[in-house]
């Protein structure tokens, strides 16, 4: 049986800038298919505008508030937002609360950085 704690899990840094802690996926557990992870904005942060070429996403914010961007439409997100994502949108997150933003992320395949294309400096 399979069970990861968020607290037990180490934090690396995504190719977007974000900071991740993986909590299942091929690397670390029986699941081949997909990918779990939470990410978290610093307040005032961002990520860096990306696509992935064959991963589908979906964010789920659990704390704070942000602004979301997919392919130019502009929306407004917080804690209980689903945000879904297709592969080859181009998409980029803002913090804009005054907590850390957090938001689990999955990610079918799972999560590579060598999928992450950016497409801004």
């Amino acid at each position: 049986m399979d069970i990861k704690n968020l607290n037990d899990v180490p934090a690396f840094i995504t190719k977007d800038g974000s900071e991740i802690r993986e909590l299942l996926a091929y690397r670390n557990s029986a699941i081949r298919h997909q990918s779990l992870a939470e990410a978290r904005v610093p307040v005032g942060g961002s990520t860096q505008e990306h696509f992935h070429a064959k991963t589908e996403e979906i964010y789920f914010i659990t704390h704070g508030a942000g602004r979301m961007r997919i392919e130019g439409e502009v929306r407004e997100v917080r804690a209980g937002d689903a945000i879904a994502i297709l592969p080859g949108q181009k998409h980029k997150l803002w913090n804009t609360g005054s907590e850390p933003l957090r938001l689990l992320c999955c990610c079918a395949p799972c999560y590579e950085h060598e999928d992450t294309i950016l497409t801004e400096a």
